[in-house]
């Protein structure tokens, strides 16, 4: 890449990240406090979690401003990035170190990230990953009220996604629609890194984990689930269980949180 391509590269990113202001980076709502109940539990997992009220960027953190941050931090670039902290998928979507290419949308969702370098970038932002029961608190709510999978047009948004193809050029965040609390792109874009996704397991290790033993088998989940119906839910706990902190997928993003106290 010549200086010239290297120097446009950077402006263009730059200039996108503070003109998409508005919808990512910097813009955040408040998440109320509330109630969350995960999707499958143990005879001894609590039936419910309280989640206290925080701060949730508006949008999904772009490639734009993505770029910015790898810019500023080349141990972060594709062809510098230790392996230790992501594999051969990493931003592999990008046409280049500092380039992001037809595939690479400025407004876009990043995806092709690392939980590690998900979890960097919030750092460099003094932010950080919402933990689990944070990210599904808030994509609970729909379009208009507290619980979305009461609203006929949410049910019908959110399963098309899911069933959906994921598209080869990741649409721009501003096509998605806000929820009630302000948030977009919870649901339909792309899913999204949450901070202790390891702790999503569907099933329990038989040798040492007996309250998990019925999960082994064809159905066990089910039986353990607090709501069969949740088929969104199901989905999202199976990608978190298979997931590695050092990969990444196509269509796998990230978001940043914060204290409601941060500045």
């Amino acid at each position: 890449m010549t200086r010239l391509r290297l120097f446009l590269s950077v402006a263009i990113g730059a200039a996108f990240a503070a003109d998409s202001a508005l919808v990512a980076g910097e813009a955040m709502v408040i998440i109320p406090a509330g109630i969350y109940r995960p999707v499958t539990r143990a005879a001894t997992d609590p039936e419910s979690i309280t989640v206290a009220s925080f701060r949730l960027e508006t949008v999904p953190v772009t490639n734009a401003e993505f770029l910015a941050f790898v810019t500023a931090n080349p141990q972060w670039r594709r062809s510098r990035v230790s392996p230790l902290f992501a594999d051969e998928t990493y931003l592999r979507h990008w046409a280049g170190d500092l380039e992001l290419g037809p595939l690479a949308l400025p407004d876009a969702p990043v995806v092709n990230v690392s939980w590690f370098a998900a979890r960097a970038y919030a750092r460099m932002q003094h932010r950080r990953l919402p933990t689990l029961a944070e990210w599904e608190l808030a994509a609970m709510a729909g379009y208009k009220t507290l619980i979305g999978r009461d609203e006929p047009d949410f049910n019908r948004d959110l399963y098309a996604w899911l069933v959906a193809p994921t598209p080869e050029v990741i649409p721009s965040v501003n096509t998605a629609r806000a929820t009630l609390h302000g948030a977009r792109g919870l649901h339909g874009l792309v899913w999204e890194w949450v901070d202790d996704f390891d702790t999503a397991m569907v099933t329990g290790e038989s040798r040492v984990d007996a309250s998990r033993d019925q999960d082994l088998f064809c159905g066990g989940a089910a039986v353990a689930s607090t709501d069969p119906s949740d088929y969104a839910g199901f989905m999202r706990q199976a990608l978190r269980s298979s997931l590695k902190a050092r990969q990444g997928t196509g269509s796998l993003g990230f978001r940043c949180a914060a204290e409601l106290s941060t500045p």
